[in-house]
């Protein structure tokens, strides 16, 4: 699994190879000169106080241009680094946040039931960010410490092994620490992700819910388990950061003192007449090379861990393979009659709840069906089978005849619309909302669309009409004006089938009226499954289907049902003495 994740991380600086061919040789080339200056020093310090004067002179002047070369070198080199190799971070974070939301958008129904929307959010937002530390900064860190290393090492070696030998065992010393504290770090990085994703969660969740909380008057609630929340944040970053700090506080002093100690050391060697006045510079300069690549590491050391974590969490997801796919031989339904079957139909959530067993049921082409049955019973989830929002546990489903395994999933979406009781709008305008319905409609349709559903009056009277923003989820407007565009948008998109899942519910008495003689209009030659609590909506129904526990128990119309004195009368005759 880790190798899977790894390939899938390196597919992504696969369109941008030029890109990071350029980033890695510019960071090659940066290395190597900096690491060259000391040479030069070396040089002059070792042979030209040894030249005659006119000599020196040239020599000094040549390696000068020389160091002011390689400044310029490194110069443009860093230049590079720091927008063009960013910039190759930045398209790849966006790749992999275009591929996460891509991901999203595949995945069926149950994947969205157990994971809760903050965690999704914080995926694409803070975990992809945190992933470019790993993808730019700290491989570019490593190579340019890596070539420092190597260059400082085979110089160093070269002028004394022994003094060499100390300056890596120190070397050494502080990788041990990092490479002790990393894991510690990571896993309660990890630790907080999860807590912090957890805590957006919350917050989404309670600030979607405002009005809810006012009304009932918990603000006071609301905060207090915000700050429990919050405190349980700090407690998991409180570890994270006492590990990070404890490591920060033996490897900086030992890293401050890495000059003055190497100073010290070389001195000694000079007193022993082990070294030169030169090597002992160049000893310094190499130091001081060596001191801000380590600074780099060990600052990075915490972005690392992040970008570890981030990497972690998002291929987690990223592997996470949608349950309900096209097969290889799937078809298009060409021209939608309508008739629906289901087949011996059992169904049970990945919870383990059971809604059907054996279910067997036929809608014919073009038959308007009202379906009735106790809240919870798994009407919905009945209607939710058709699109493949989920998937049967055992049987089939046909339309045609044709199973709907066997169709293409956008095509088979394409022939359905579905209103549901829980209507979501989309911030915009109410033109963008109705519009979603059907993509290539024009703007005369739009309205049309609306006209049939009775919601261009209202909309007409909006501040700027159908270019009036909603809000949020349509936070401006009633629960009945936005049933009522939602129904809109199926109107415009004119399917052959048509499931309305309590679409009338929030809409008053006269509403009501107004669009259940809309919805019969739009009915008409289209396949139509109605689920409806106010049986006054389906009395016009030809055939009324009543499911409890048995699967469909009752079926008739209006009055064949209610002089059955079955299920169907108790549910109608409790309706009709509320009133």
């Amino acid at each position: 699994m880790k190798t899977k994740k790894w390939k899938k991380l390196l597919f992504y600086y696969k369109p941008y190879k030029k890109e990071l061919f350029l980033d890695i040789l510019f960071s090659i080339i940066h290395s190597v000169s900096v690491t060259s200056i000391p040479l030069l020093i070396k040089y002059a310090t070792t042979n030209i106080l040894n030249f005659e004067k006119d000599k020196a002179f040239r020599s000094l002047s040549l390696i000068t241009v020389g160091i002011v070369g390689l400044f310029i070198v490194i110069a443009f080199c860093q230049r590079y680094i720091k927008y063009q190799g960013n910039m190759l971070a930045v398209k790849i974070e966006s790749d992999i946040k275009t591929d996460i939301f891509k991901h999203f958008q595949k995945q069926d129904f149950s994947f969205f039931d157990e994971r809760r929307t903050g965690g999704l959010v914080s995926n694409i937002t803070n975990d992809a960010y945190n992933l470019t530390t790993l993808i730019k900064q700290v491989p570019e860190t490593i190579l340019d410490f890596m070539i420092r290393l190597i260059g400082t090492g085979i110089i160093l070696f070269m002028v004394s092994p022994t003094f060499g030998i100390i300056t890596f065992g120190i070397l050494i010393f502080l990788f041990s620490i990092a490479i002790y504290f990393i894991p510690k770090i990571q896993r309660n990085i990890e630790k907080s992700r999860g807590v912090y994703s957890e805590l957006t969660s919350n917050l989404e969740e309670r600030l979607s819910g405002i009005k809810t909380v006012k009304s009932f008057a918990n603000e006071d609630k609301e905060i207090s388990k915000y700050n429990n929340d919050i405190n349980t944040y700090l407690k998991t970053k409180k570890i994270s950061l006492k590990l990070s700090g404890t490591a920060e506080a033996i490897v900086d002093p030992i890293l401050i003192g890495l000059i003055p100690i190497i100073t010290i050391i070389a001195m000694f060697f000079v007193l022993n007449e082990k070294f030169t006045v030169s090597d002992l510079i160049v000893f310094m300069l190499y130091a001081d090379i060596l001191i801000g690549p380590l600074f780099n590491i060990f600052a990075l050391m915490e972005g690392f861990n992040e970008g570890a974590v981030g990497f972690k969490r998002i291929f987690d997801v990223l592997l996470i393979s949608p349950e309900i796919t096209d097969s290889h031989d799937t078809v298009d339904l060409k021209k939608v009659n309508g008739n629906i079957k289901f087949k011996n139909v059992s169904f049970h959530y990945r919870s383990g709840r059971k809604v059907f067993k054996n279910l067997s049921l036929e809608i014919n082409a073009g038959e308007y069906v009202a379906l009735v049955g106790p809240s919870g019973i798994g009407k919905s989830t009945l209607c939710n089978l058709i699109p493949r929002f989920y998937d049967v546990t055992e049987g089939e489903i046909l339309i045609d005849n044709v199973p709907i395994k066997n169709v293409r999933l956008k095509n088979l979406r394409q022939n359905i619309g579905f209103v549901s009781q829980d209507i979501f709008l989309f911030s915009g305008s109410v033109m963008d909302n109705i519009h979603y319905g059907n993509l290539d409609a024009s703007e005369e349709e739009i309205i049309e669309a609306a006209k049939r559903a009775h919601a261009h009056e209202f909309i007409f009277k909006l501040e700027k009409g159908y270019d009036t923003y909603i809000g949020e989820r349509g936070t401006k407007l009633s629960g009945g004006q936005k049933q009522r565009i939602a129904i809109a948008r199926a109107f415009l998109k004119n399917p052959p089938i048509l499931i309305f899942d309590e679409a009338t519910s929030s809409l008053d008495n006269e509403s009501e009226k107004l669009i259940q003689k809309s919805m019969e209009k739009l009915a008409k030659n289209r396949t139509t499954i109605v689920i409806a609590h106010r049986l006054s909506t389906i009395k016009n129904t030809k055939r009324i289907l009543i499911l409890d526990e048995s699967g469909i128990t009752e079926e008739g119309t209006h009055e064949e049902l209610l002089n059955k004195n079955g299920i169907y009368a108790q549910f109608y005759n409790l309706q009709f003495q509320k009133f």
